[in-house]
Formats: C-alpha cells, structure tokens, sequence
C-alpha cells in the first residue's frame, strides 16, 4: 500500500514537472517572437523615416498622389476640415523668393513663384515680401495671407516651408546658395532648363524681383489652372482683414449699391510716371525730386503731356468726375475710393466731390481705433480696398496698374461682375476736345459711353502680341484658361 503511495507522488511529480517546463518552453517562444516583432517593427519604422510614406502606399511615382486626405479639427470653429492629400516627390532643392513692388505685383508674383517651384519639384520656402519700396512696409507674409492655409491648401501640389530646415539654414547663412533674377516674361521650359540645373547644383536657389517672370501665354494648361488656383483659393488674407473688409461691406450695402473708384492719383504713381497734368510749379518740381531719389524708378526725363496723350497717364480727379458723369454713373450712388492719400488733397477732389456728393473712404466709414492696427502698413490697408473692389457693383480703375489688373481678374473669375475699364488714350483726347469747345456734352458724353459699351467685363480671350509680353493683355486681368462656361464659348 505504501509502494503504490509512493509511486503515484513519483507520477505527480513528475507531472508537474513536464507541466512547468511546457509553461517555461511556451513562455520563451513568446518573448522571442515579441523580440522578432519589435525588431521588424523598428526596421520597418527607419525605412519610413527614410522613403515616407511610399513603403506602405505601393511605392507611387513622383507624381502621384495619396488617396488619403488628411483631416484636421479647427481649434477656433471646432469643425473639421479636410486637407488635399500630400503630393510626393522627390525633392530637388529649396527655392527661396524676395518679391517686389506693391501688394498686387507682389500677389501675381507668388502665383508664379507657386507654379515654378511645383514644376521644378523643389520645396518653396515661403515667400519674403518687399520692405524696401517707396511704401516702406515692414509686413511679413503672415501678417497679410493666412499663411497655414497658404501652404496646407497647396499640399497636393507642392511642399512650402515657413523656413528652411536647420541644416540647410545654416549653409545659406554660410553664403552657399544662388541668387539671380529670373528673365522676365519666361515660359516654363527656361525654368526647367536654366534655374532647375542651378537648384540641383547649389541646393538652394533664391530668386530677387520676381514680378512678370512668367509668360502671359504659351504654356499648359494645367500651369495657368494652378496660378489661378494659387491666386483665387491659397492666397487667402488674414482673419483680421478679411473681418474687417466685411464690415467695410456690410456698411456699405445698408445704404444700397456702391461703386468703387481706384483713384491711383497718389504720390508715388505720378513721381514714378512723370504724369504732372493739373499740378502747379512746385507740385511739379516736388513729383521730380522724388523720381530721382528713387535709384530703380530707371526712367528720369519724362514729357508729361506726351505720356498723357499716349493713354500712360491715371486720370487726374477733375478728369474722372468728367467721364463718371459721361457714362451715367448716378451722381447719388456711394462712391467708394480705393486708393491711399490722393495728391493735392481736397483742392484736386473738389470736382469729384460736387459731382459725386458720396464719397466714402475706409478712413470715414470706420472708427480710428479699428484702422489702428492697419494704418501703418500699406500693404495692409491695400488688402482692405482689395476685399471691398472684389464685392462692388461696379469697379473702375482709372490707371491700368496692378491692382487694377488683378482685381479685374479675381471679378471675372468671381462671375464676371462689372468693371469698366477706361480707355485712356482715347478719353484725354475726348476730353481736351470738350474743354475746349470743339465737342459738346451730348457728343462727348455719347462717344464715351459707346466706346466703352463692350469693355465691361464680359467673356473674352486675352489678346497675345508674340515677343512683345508687355503690351500684351495680362494673364492676371483675365486668365480665361480659369474662366470658360460649359455651355458658352469665349469670344475672342
């Protein structure tokens, strides 16, 4: 009895035993196998650092694109937004940009600046604005564009950078980059073939003075899409402005329809111009002194009324009030003037003023405290008057500069609103001929309103004038490749 006893302890024993090494043996094959997929894992995680997301996306051509978008929550909204998918490629340097001129030169340039970097698969470093011109405005960037929307919004296109990376920072502070100005008017191949080689060799590529450096015509298709898609959807202004702007319209439609007059009768054009129409002796002596002082204003020696009669002249107040009154413009409707201080002051817009008895400004339709922010800043304030062009019944520019250029195209794109585009050369003449006798008003004001019956607005193509880009109609003033209707050819 004891015998048998024994032996069944002896069996359970080693029972027990064969049990607890089972556990042991299975315990290790675990740890092993954890120890196996942890060193997969982080293989797997280096080869991500290094190739991106295209290890786990079926290894896609640099031209291809993610079919996951990515969605983000607004912290101030608490809505979501969702993100265009990231464009990979494979990055062949860094481009950096220093715009010049003014708030508008300054915006078509970035559309191109945008275009070129895309097609150059480089990475843009966000562009740097002018601080240097006759304005004098210290704005960066951001302080004007909403820059994350900026470059979130382009994301499917092309990789933008507050800054340069650390490493490459500092070899450009050390000097090693290119910097150039790009030939003007080019198309897309002298990119590919002049700057793109510069950017592979050098790794960084600044370009300086970066207005009309690309072609008005003559390229794909998908390039001028994308300078518009930059133009009308990626440059969007900061919060601040665009509330502000709004309120600027909301005050204005309480009162009814509104016109917005860009009275470019200010300071700097008519120095820069050498247009000194209507000005006295020392106005004049004044507008010269400034024209010289500026070393990249290249032209010093100007005949006024030869540029005048040439249509390369803004018209003076006392001109404008003239042809509104000739087009049938309502003497009661709300003026709106889009322009910063008007030279000569109250003495110049007398006429205007008794013509067109309501004049506003943003300065008269808002309160000091909420310009106070802005006042300093030209660009700034530019934008104001560019949100509030964009929603007028009717927009007139009395010069063809840049913003009358491009606010005519973001109207054509919005639906092609009214804009009247005067023709100068035409109206001096018409003018002269009425001040002094030889037309009276019913002729005058007949001949205005013919001439200008088609210039509105309306659907056409832009007129190319082969290797003579600047007297051209500009791409910005009507990019029709943006503007097509499904149904309605354009005319050309």
């Amino acid at each position: 009895m004891k015998m048998k006893i024994f032996s069944e302890r002896k069996v359970e024993k080693l029972r027990n035993s064969m049990i607890l090494r089972s556990q042991m043996k299975l315990w290790m094959i675990r740890a092993i196998t954890m120890i196996l997929l942890w060193t997969c894992f982080s293989q797997l995680m280096a080869l991500g650092e290094m190739w991106g997301t295209r290890l786990l996306k079926g290894w896609p051509s640099c031209f291809s694109h993610s079919n996951l978008p990515l969605i983000v929550e607004s912290s101030s909204f608490q809505e979501k937004i969702i993100l265009p998918p990231k464009r990979i490629y494979r990055n062949n340097g860094y481009l950096m940009v220093s715009c010049n001129g003014g708030l508008n030169q300054m915006r078509a340039a970035i559309c191109d600046m945008v275009t070129i970097a895309r097609y150059l698969n480089v990475t843009l470093i966000v562009p740097e604005l002018d601080k240097t011109s006759f304005w004098n405005d210290p704005s960066e960037f951001q302080d004007i564009f909403d820059v994350d929307h900026f470059i979130t919004s382009l994301r499917d296109e092309v990789r933008i950078l507050k800054e340069l990376p650390p490493r490459v920072k500092k070899r450009v502070e050390l000097g090693m980059l290119y910097s150039l100005q790009p030939i003007s008017w080019s198309d897309i191949s002298y990119y590919l073939h002049q700057i793109l080689p510069l950017v592979q060799k050098y790794k960084v590529v600044q370009l300086n003075k970066t207005d009309a450096r690309l072609a008005n015509n003559g390229l794909p298709i998908e390039i001028q899409k994308l300078r518009c898609r930059v133009n009308f959807n990626a440059l969007r202004f900061t919060s601040q402005i665009e509330e502000l702007g709004r309120r600027v319209v909301r005050i204005l439609r309480e009162k009814g329809p509104f016109l917005v007059l860009h009275l470019r009768y200010e300071m700097d054009m008519l120095a820069f111009s050498g247009c000194t129409h209507g000005c006295n002796g020392e106005e004049e002596e004044e507008l010269t002194r400034m024209r010289y002082a500026y070393p990249w204003w290249k032209e010093k020696v100007i005949n006024s009324e030869t540029r005048r009669k040439e249509g390369l002249c803004p018209l003076t107040p006392e001109e404008t009030a003239l042809v509104l009154t000739a087009l049938g413009i309502d003497r009661n409707v709300q003026i709106y003037i889009a322009a910063g201080e008007i030279y000569g002051g109250q003495r110049r817009m007398a006429s205007l003023a008794s013509a067109f008895p309501n004049l506003v400004r943003k300065e008269t339709l808002l309160e000091p405290s909420d310009l106070k922010f802005f006042e300093n800043y030209s660009s700034q304030m530019a934008a104001l008057d560019y949100l509030v062009s964009l929603e007028s019944d009717i927009f007139i520019p009395t010069f063809d500069g840049n913003m009358a250029k491009v606010v005519e195209g973001h109207r054509r794109f919005l639906g092609f609103k009214k804009t009247i585009s005067l023709d100068k050369k035409l109206l001096v003449s018409l003018i002269d001929h009425y001040n002094n006798g030889s037309l009276n008003w019913d002729e005058f004001s007949t001949t205005v309103k013919e001439t200008h019956a088609d210039g509105m607005g309306s659907p056409k193509k832009r007129n190319a004038i082969p290797d003579r880009p600047k007297e051209e109609d500009y791409f910005y003033a009507n990019p029709h490749e943006c503007l097509q209707l499904l149904d309605e050819p354009l005319s050309s």
